[in-house]
C-alpha cells in the first residue's frame, strides 16, 4: 500500500481484439494511458499494465512494439507486461493476466473497451475501504447506424441514458470490474465451456461468502457487434451460455432445461418489445424504425432460443466456445 491508497494492476484480454480494427484498440488503450496518468498525479503508484494474449512468448515483441507504436503514452505511464496464454480463451487470458500481478487490487478491462474520464479513480475509490472486494463499473454498448442501435437496446449491458432500473441490478462485467487482489487471486474466473458464462459464476461465488457487490460510476463504452455473420453466431451462443448458468446454478436435469428454454425465450422477447419500445428515442432511433428494430430483437433471441434448445435436449454437443474465423473483423 502507499498511504491508504492501493497498489493496482490492469489486466487486458486480447481475444476481442480479433472482432474490431488497431483503430479502435489504440483509442481505448489511450484513453486508459489518460486515465492513469491522472490517478498517478493524484497519489496513486505507478501501474502494472497486463496484455495477455492466446500468443506465444515469441510474440510478445512484435505485440508490443505495435501497442507502443498505437499507444506510445501507455509505456510511459504504467509498467507493460505482456504475458502469453498460447490458445486461451476469453477468461483464460483473464485468469492467466491474475498471475503475473501481486498488486492489492486487479481491475479487468477488455481489448475492444474505452473509458470514459474519471473511470479509474471512481473504480478504485472504493477500495480505501478494507472491506471492499469488488467494484463494478457501468458498461454499455457504441451505437452509430440502425444496426448498432438495436444492439444497445436489446443486448445485457445497460442503455448509456435512461435505463437506471436496469444499471442498478446489473451484473457484474469483466470487462470493467475491480477486485481485491488476494480474493481474485484465490477465486480465479470458473472454467467453463461458455463464452461468457465464468463471470456470471463468479459473481454468485461472490454473493455465497457474503460479499456485497459496489456498483459504482465507472463508465466504459464497449464496441458493439457488427455483421449478420456475428449476429447470428453471437444469438447461438447466447442460448447455449443460458444453458450452461441454469445447469450450473439450478439444475442439470434435462427436462428442466428444455423447459427453461421455452420460458426464457418468451422473457426475453417480452423483454425486447418493452426494451425497444420504450427506449429507442434514447438512441436517437426514429420512429419508423422502431418495428424494424423490434423484428431484429426478436429474430435474435429466436436464435438463442435454438441454441439453449439444442444444447438442452442433447442435440448441440457441450464444446468450448471459440469466436469462429469466419466471423472476421466488425
Amino acid at each position: 500500500m502507499t498511504g491508504t491508497l492501493p497498489t493496482y494492476s490492469i489486466v487486458i484480454e486480447m481475444e476481442n481484439a480479433t472482432t474490431i480494427e488497431w483503430d479502435e484498440i489504440r483509442v481505448g488503450l489511450t484513453a486508459l494511458a489518460n486515465e492513469i496518468a491522472s490517478v498517478s498525479a493524484s497519489g496513486f503508484a505507478r501501474p502494472k499494465v497486463i496484455i495477455s494474449h492466446a500468443g506465444y512468448d515469441a510474440d510478445a515483441q512484435s505485440l508490443q512494439s505495435h501497442i507502443n507504436s498505437q499507444a506510445p503514452r501507455l509505456e510511459e505511464v504504467a509498467e507493460l507486461r505482456l504475458a502469453a496464454c498460447p490458445g486461451g480463451r476469453y477468461y483464460e487470458l483473464k485468469n492467466n493476466g491474475i498471475r503475473a500481478t501481486e498488486a492489492d487490487v486487479v481491475i479487468f478491462m477488455d481489448s475492444d473497451t474505452v473509458p470514459e474520464p474519471r473511470w479509474l479513480s471512481i473504480l478504485l475509490d472504493p477500495f480505501r475501504n478494507p472491506a471492499t472486494v469488488c467494484v463494478n463499473g457501468y458498461t454499455y454498448l457504441f451505437y452509430d447506424d440502425f444496426f448498432t442501435r438495436t444492439f444497445a437496446l436489446i443486448w445485457f449491458f445497460p442503455m448509456a441514458r435512461g435505463d437506471e432500473k436496469f444499471a442498478a441490478k446489473r451484473a457484474i462485467n469483466a470487462n470493467n470490474v475491480a477486485f481485491r487482489g488476494d480474493w481474485i487471486a484465490s477465486h480465479p474466473f470458473p472454467p467453463n465451456n461458455g463464452f461468457k458464462v465464468s463471470c456470471t459464476l463468479l459473481m454468485h461465488q461472490l454473493r455465497r461468502e457474503g460479499h456485497q457487490i459496489v456498483h459504482a460510476g465507472a463508465r466504459v463504452y464497449h464496441y458493439p457487434p457488427r455483421g449478420w455473420r456475428f449476429f447470428c453466431w453471437r444469438a447461438l451462443v447466447t442460448g447455449r451460455d443460458a444453458d450452461r448458468k441454469y445447469t450450473e446454478l439450478h439444475s442439470p436435469n434435462r427436462a428442466w432445461r428444455v423447459v427453461k428454454s421455452f420460458t426464457r425465450w418468451g422473457t426475453m422477447s417480452w423483454r425486447t418489445i418493452r426494451r425497444v419500445t420504450s427506449l429507442a428515442f434514447e438512441t436517437g432511433m426514429p420512429l419508423w424504425q422502431i418495428p424494424f428494430a423490434t423484428m431484429v430483437g426478436l429474430a435474435f433471441y429466436t436464435l438463442a432460443f435454438f441454441g439453449h434448445f439444442g444444447l438442452a435436449t442433447g442435440l448441440v454437443r457441450d464444446q468450448p466456445e471459440m469466436i469462429p474465423d469466419y466471423v472476421g473483423h466488425t
